[in-house]
């Protein structure tokens, strides 16, 4: 009923999440081993985007059905947007910039479709230009993005645009932000492409399902969160705690593993995925980090209940010396990661102070210190190291419980 365009379209959604996780992947495979389907898709494509009222109804349901479930997996990460803006939302702009590029002689005709030519003198390998157009007149990748440029440029009036996709779009990226800055949407320093490596399996390739298919973050959250539960309770933390608060913690445990996991490694740098590893209580993970934060907040309330406050800072010991230059170093590291687009020089930052921490703790008795002045000096270290450490664990979208 969909393609025959005489409505009334359905208000509820004739496909499920798991509709398209089946068709796409199938009909991608399917347009790369039959010529005559990828000409018919791409053929539906150029009458979706000239507005053929069927196929957009069906495509707002695709689009409804993705967004729920995006809003829910980045819900369960702690991570909100301000604009939900998809491709759709710069697609009333192509029409106008397709034309006036042709017009400036930016964009030129070849073999059917329009391009724009962006390699330059000096590239030390040949860039294909961006495709524009397609032979069969509809949009492409490139073209979405390059009006999502003019957009936010006319929305925003940006200094700066960080695209922070997998390091395999490169080519892609630089093809677009090229073309940006010939049609003068953007200047060479304004748009960045924050390149990622990849989650990879035991083989050394993008993890997959056993079924083969990719992992869904759902699916990986609820993986992480039950391995939590089971670390929890294998290190007998929470167990006296209400089913509703150990939910909690287990949650944010599992949180914690994912996000450090993925930060604490260069950004570029690909890396194995292994959730027994993540979800340690030992060794540099999130996890860990989470329990120096809460072994600390432990120690600060029973200073309170027992009326012990901090005070000046003296540094005497070798432990309270180290504690303090890791400590000194914070800013720094922040600024690094600024610069550097590294946040994984943050997570190192953690991962140094809470074993600096850990080691100031084994040597340097808080609430057993020699006497009230120490032990007011301990105290006051000990919460410099807590909000610090929470500070750049909030940095990495990290919360930490109040207990375990």
């Amino acid at each position: 009923f969909m393609a025959e365009d005489d409505g009334p379209f359905p208000d509820a959604s004739p496909v499920t999440l798991e509709d398209l996780e089946r068709l796409y992947p199938a009909a991608a495979a399917r347009a790369k081993a039959e010529p005559e389907f990828r000409d018919r898709a791409r053929k539906a494509t150029a009458e979706l985007q000239a507005g053929r009222p069927g196929y957009r109804a069906l495509w707002a349901h695709f689009v409804a059905v993705s967004r729920t479930a995006l809003e829910r997996e980045f819900s369960a990460l702690g991570v909100t947007f301000d604009l939900w803006n998809g491709e759709s939302d710069a697609d009333p702009l192509i029409p106008d910039m397709v034309a006036e590029l042709k017009a400036r002689g930016l964009a030129e005709l070849d073999q059917g479709a329009w391009i724009i030519r962006v390699a330059e003198e000096g590239d030390r390998r040949e860039l294909p230009p961006l495709l524009l157009v397609s032979s069969e007149g509809s949009a492409m990748y490139g073209t979405t993005d390059l009006a999502t440029i003019l957009q936010r440029r006319r929305e925003q009036d940006f200094e700066l645009a960080l695209y922070c996709v997998d390091q395999r779009q490169a080519d892609h990226f630089e093809q677009v932000f090229r073309a940006a800055c010939k049609a003068g949407y953007a200047g060479a320093d304004q748009l960045e492409h924050i390149a990622n490596g990849t989650m990879n399996g035991a083989d050394g390739k993008p993890f997959k399902t056993r079924a083969g298919g990719v992992l869904k973050l759902h699916d990986l959250i609820s993986q992480a969160t039950d391995k939590a539960r089971e670390r929890l309770r294998e290190a007998e933390l929470g167990g006296d705690l209400p089913p509703g608060e150990f939910e909690d913690i287990a949650r944010k445990v599992a949180v914690a593993a994912l996000k450090f996991a993925d930060l604490s490694n260069n950004r570029t740098t690909s890396y194995v995925f292994d959730l027994d590893r993540f979800t340690s209580f030992e060794g540099k993970t999130g996890p860990y980090l989470l329990y120096q934060a809460v072994r600390i907040k432990s120690l600060l309330r029973r200073a309170a209940a027992e009326g012990a406050t901090a005070g000046d800072i003296r540094i005497a010991a070798p432990a309270e010396r180290d504690l303090a230059l890791t400590l000194d170093a914070f800013a720094q590291a922040v600024e690094d990661a600024y610069e550097r687009r590294g946040p994984h020089l943050i997570a190192e930052h953690a991962f140094r102070l809470a074993q600096a921490f850990s080691k100031f703790y084994a040597a340097c008795p808080v609430m057993a210190a020699p006497d009230a002045e120490t032990r007011a000096s301990r105290l006051a270290l000990s919460r410099a190291a807590l909000d610090q450490l929470e500070t750049a664990l909030d940095l990495l979208g990290i919360a930490t419980p109040e207990r375990m």
